[in-house]
């Protein structure tokens, strides 16, 4: 039975607790001292196959071999003789809260949030290697479009405001660079592989989704978000390949 005592300030008895009750024990959450190495041969890999890719686009685009299929995919989500996108209202809702995710705001809101949760984590080397994946594919994606200097489709009405060169698509660069780059920091954290690349698939997908949904809205070629998307997921493996030793070399394991 529990004796009681009386509350200074007020004066009211209140339960003590006696010598033999203990309070429950807080949960521990075990953070990882250091993240898992990043496989380097296979990111590599992955990234050459995805850059092959992304320089036959290139090749097609500055060869004009891509206009049918251009044209013909982009009045594919279009109606009626005003164009008008097709479908209920929601659907255009829809499309454009996904490409806001590849956005230059938010991808970079969700980039730094990323960077300073694997700083909790105490994955400096990770935190290191991201902020140098999104700062440089940012970058490369800038030099890209000057090199080709493509103007945006006016085949369809814009349903977004858009500016620019068109390719590669920047959202689409983008979106690949900071989700598949934050996949990869954190798939680093398990020892299983089958989280590993569920984790690094669901940022292609995500990041797929931001590509298409330029193409919806109007304001992209197709093969100008086939050819962001696969420059910016091969720039997130290289990346992930070329600055780990750096960053190892910088936040050694034992720190």
């Amino acid at each position: 039975m529990n004796s009681w005592s009386r509350n200074p300030a007020a004066g009211a008895p209140v339960p003590a607790l006696m010598e033999s009750d203990h309070p429950v024990p807080a949960d521990h959450l075990s953070l990882p001292e250091r993240g898992f190495a990043v496989d380097r041969r296979k990111a590599l890999i992955t990234a050459g196959f995805l850059w092959a890719a992304f320089a036959a686009m290139v090749f097609a685009v500055t060869h004009a071999l891509t206009a049918t299929v251009d044209s013909g995919l982009l009045r594919l989500f279009r109606s009626g003789p005003d164009l008008s996108l097709a479908g209920p209202r929601l659907v255009l809702e829809t499309v454009r809260d996904v490409t806001a995710l590849g956005g230059v705001f938010l991808r970079n809101l969700f980039a730094l949030g990323a960077v300073v949760a694997l700083l909790f984590f105490r994955l400096r080397r990770e935190a290191l290697i991201l902020g140098a994946t999104v700062v440089s594919g940012w970058i490369a994606n800038s030099a890209l479009k000057l090199l080709v200097g493509r103007e945006r489709p006016m085949i369809v009405p814009h349903l977004t405001e858009a500016g620019g060169e068109s390719f590669p698509s920047g959202h689409s660069f983008g979106a690949a660079v900071v989700y598949i780059g934050i996949a990869i920091a954190f798939a680093a954290m398990s020892r299983r592989q089958s989280v590993r690349y569920t984790i690094i698939g669901a940022a292609l997908v995500l990041s797929a989704m931001v590509a298409a949904s330029r193409v919806v809205l109007g304001v992209h070629f197709p093969s100008d978000v086939v050819a962001g998307w696969l420059g910016g997921a091969g720039w997130a493996f290289l990346a992930a390949a070329l600055f780990y030793r750096p960053a190892e070399s910088l936040v050694p394991p034992d720190r």
